[in-house]
């Protein structure tokens, strides 16, 4: 089947990583579901630049940590598309705190958003994907999530997790014509690097061999790969889009 005629999801897809993985996967002609969380403006500009290169997108407001808004989320795909070829976990935040410091708030919204959306949009995907003999999982892990970082317990966590997930969930469905692999981005310059302190980002840029940060569209163009058709017979794995990190 041609990817012309696939349907993906991508969570989070309003900004950043996000934003470029849906509009790479609508250069590729994959129909995309757009979803955020708080501000449709962000998911409504997305919709126009995908109208405007002759792509088709549906949007939906969901919550994607709360089971509700998940099953809510897949049906108006369905509803829409009539399927659900494609899964990207996006999706997530961070609060920042020192582990002693850090509040019981601060640790569950975290796990919630980063990683329990993670199980809650996989399982609820999965029936559709199985059915059609064919699908693509991919979730957004991190570089902290196997080096971990200071002040990121919460979120190491939470990126640790999904690269779990991923393989175990992997080995269960291998045979039902699906794949379940992550991306693990490194430094990216998104609207969260951009706040750093000049001399902070020049530290970071230290610390890749490449000597720049990464961009979303390079990690959009890792997911769009492991969303193709010759991306068959990979599955359980960890691609790093980290610069040599």
């Amino acid at each position: 089947m041609e990817l012309s005629t696939r349907v993906a999801i991508v969570t989070g897809s309003g900004r950043g990583i996000g934003r470029a993985i849906a509009l790479k996967l609508a250069e590729s002609g994959i129909r995309v579901v757009l979803n955020d969380f708080g501000d449709f403006k962000t998911v409504e500009s997305v919709a126009k630049e995908i109208k405007a290169m002759g792509g088709e997108s549906a949007q939906v407001m969901a919550d994607v940590s709360k089971g509700d808004d998940v099953t809510r989320l897949v049906n108006e795909a369905m509803s829409a598309f009539k399927r659900v070829d494609i899964l990207v976990n996006n999706a997530g935040i961070t609060r920042d705190q020192l582990i002693l410091r850090m509040s019981e708030e601060e640790w569950d919204s975290v796990l919630n958003v980063d990683l329990k959306s993670v199980f809650l949009c996989t399982k609820a995907v999965l029936r559709h994907m199985a059915k059609q003999r064919w699908g693509r999982v991919i979730s957004i892990s991190s570089i902290v999530g196997m080096m971990g970082n200071k002040g990121q317990a919460n979120y190491a966590a939470a990126k640790a997790g999904i690269i779990g997930f991923t393989r175990a969930v992997a080995k269960e469905v291998a045979t039902h014509g699906v794949t379940v692999n992550a991306v693990a981005p490194g430094f990216i310059d998104t609207e969260m690097t951009r706040q750093l302190k000049k001399e902070w980002r020049e530290e970071l840029k230290k610390l890749i061999p490449t000597g720049e940060l990464g961009t979303p569209r390079d990690v959009a163009e890792a997911v769009n790969f492991l969303a193709s058709e010759g991306a068959g017979y990979i599955t359980g794995q960890v691609l790093g889009v980290t610069g040599g990190m």
